[in-house]
């Protein structure tokens, strides 16, 4: 899983790179790099996307897991 978590987030933060470029300057790296609408660029953001829903699992499960059980009061 740790393997996953690695190439989910660097992934995610590809996917976060390009979507800044294209905010700040109207570039598309994924684009310019595999060609717009081409099956390369379309396998890329289909990956950016699944890592997205991997990393909001995980964090979920991390969160959750993270949890401590309310404290019980004790009379004496």
């Amino acid at each position: 899983m740790k393997r996953a978590y690695w190439f989910a987030l660097a992934l995610v933060i590809i996917g976060a790179v390009n979507w800044g470029l294209v905010g700040l300057l109207q570039f598309d790296l994924v684009a310019a790099l595999f060609g717009p609408a081409s099956v390369l660029s379309r396998l890329v953001y289909s990956l950016v996307g699944l890592a997205g829903i991997t990393l909001a699992g995980i964090s979920a499960t991390m969160m959750g897991s993270h949890r401590q059980a309310p404290m019980s009061v004790t009379t004496h």
